[in-house]
Protein backbone atom coordinates (compact mmCIF):
# COMPACT_ATOMS: atom_id res chain seq x y z
CA UNK A 1 0.00 0.00 0.00
CA UNK A 2 1.59 3.12 -0.71
CA UNK A 3 1.51 6.41 1.56
CA UNK A 4 -1.76 7.67 -0.02
CA UNK A 5 -3.65 4.72 0.71
CA UNK A 6 -2.40 3.92 4.33
CA UNK A 7 -3.61 7.71 4.86
CA UNK A 8 -6.92 7.73 3.26
CA UNK A 9 -7.59 3.84 4.95
CA UNK A 10 -6.17 4.85 8.10
CA UNK A 11 -6.53 8.83 9.04
CA UNK A 12 -9.37 10.67 9.81
CA UNK A 13 -9.37 13.61 7.12
CA UNK A 14 -12.63 15.17 8.60
CA UNK A 15 -9.54 17.62 10.57
CA UNK A 16 -11.54 20.65 10.54
CA UNK A 17 -14.06 18.41 13.77
CA UNK A 18 -10.78 18.74 15.69
CA UNK A 19 -9.90 22.17 17.61
CA UNK A 20 -5.89 22.57 16.01
CA UNK A 21 -7.01 20.91 12.70
CA UNK A 22 -4.40 19.06 10.98
CA UNK A 23 -2.52 19.55 13.95
CA UNK A 24 -4.75 17.09 15.60
CA UNK A 25 -5.99 14.74 13.34
CA UNK A 26 -6.23 11.31 14.56
CA UNK A 27 -6.21 7.54 13.50
CA UNK A 28 -9.76 6.60 12.36
CA UNK A 29 -10.62 3.36 13.73
CA UNK A 30 -8.68 4.25 17.47
CA UNK A 31 -8.96 7.80 18.22
CA UNK A 32 -5.01 8.01 18.88
CA UNK A 33 -3.73 11.44 17.56
CA UNK A 34 -0.99 11.35 14.74
CA UNK A 35 1.15 13.73 16.84
CA UNK A 36 0.89 11.57 20.03
CA UNK A 37 2.66 8.60 17.75
CA UNK A 38 5.41 10.86 16.22
CA UNK A 39 6.13 12.15 19.53
CA UNK A 40 6.68 8.54 21.10
CA UNK A 41 8.36 7.85 17.86
CA UNK A 42 10.82 10.16 18.50
CA UNK A 43 11.36 9.59 21.81
CA UNK A 44 12.11 5.78 20.48
CA UNK A 45 14.29 6.07 17.75
CA UNK A 46 11.42 5.50 14.71
CA UNK A 47 10.99 2.19 16.36
CA UNK A 48 7.52 1.63 14.53
CA UNK A 49 7.37 -1.62 15.84
CA UNK A 50 7.59 -0.43 19.54
CA UNK A 51 4.67 2.21 18.85
CA UNK A 52 2.59 -0.23 16.99
CA UNK A 53 3.04 -2.30 20.08
CA UNK A 54 2.73 0.16 23.10
CA UNK A 55 -0.59 1.12 21.41
CA UNK A 56 -2.03 -1.71 20.19
CA UNK A 57 -2.51 -0.50 16.57
CA UNK A 58 -1.24 -2.32 13.68
CA UNK A 59 2.19 -1.20 12.29
CA UNK A 60 0.11 0.09 9.44
CA UNK A 61 -2.01 2.55 11.27
CA UNK A 62 1.39 3.97 12.59
CA UNK A 63 2.73 3.80 9.41
CA UNK A 64 -0.02 5.55 8.03
CA UNK A 65 0.27 8.36 10.84
CA UNK A 66 4.08 8.70 9.83
CA UNK A 67 2.96 9.32 6.00
CA UNK A 68 0.77 11.94 6.99
CA UNK A 69 3.17 13.51 9.32
CA UNK A 70 5.36 13.56 5.84
CA UNK A 71 2.64 15.75 4.40
CA UNK A 72 1.88 17.68 7.01
CA UNK A 73 5.11 18.06 9.20
CA UNK A 74 4.62 22.08 10.02
CA UNK A 75 1.35 21.13 11.91
CA UNK A 76 2.67 18.47 13.67
CA UNK A 77 5.99 19.44 14.89
CA UNK A 78 4.03 22.82 15.96
CA UNK A 79 1.63 20.77 17.94
CA UNK A 80 4.99 19.12 19.47
CA UNK A 81 6.26 22.11 20.01
CA UNK A 82 3.22 23.23 22.30
CA UNK A 83 3.21 20.35 23.98
CA UNK A 84 7.03 20.65 24.96
CA UNK A 85 6.48 24.33 26.20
Amino acid sequence: MDEQQLIERYIDLDTDRYPGGRADARLREYGVPVWALIGQLRALSGDVDQVASDYELPREAVEAALAYYRSNKEYIDARLLLNSA
